[in-house]
């Protein structure tokens, strides 16, 4: 199971969306923390794609 969220601090997942639309099998997905009172939006960052093979954008799901 995950850990509380204790204060600000919360879990969230990031999910490659170039990935999604190429139809091939499989996710990209990684697991990382972020305040959220400091960063109200929805995380976007570069990450690297093993399935590509290149850096893509992955954005913050739930």
């Amino acid at each position: 199971m995950g850990k509380k969220a204790k204060g600000n601090r919360v879990q969230v997942i990031l999910e490659c969306t170039e990935h999604k639309e190429s139809g091939m099998p499989g996710t990209s997905r990684y697991i990382t923390m972020k305040n959220r009172k400091n960063t109200t939006q929805r995380l976007e960052l570069k990450k690297y794609n093993s399935v590509l093979k290149k850096m893509t954008v992955h954005k913050e799901i739930k």
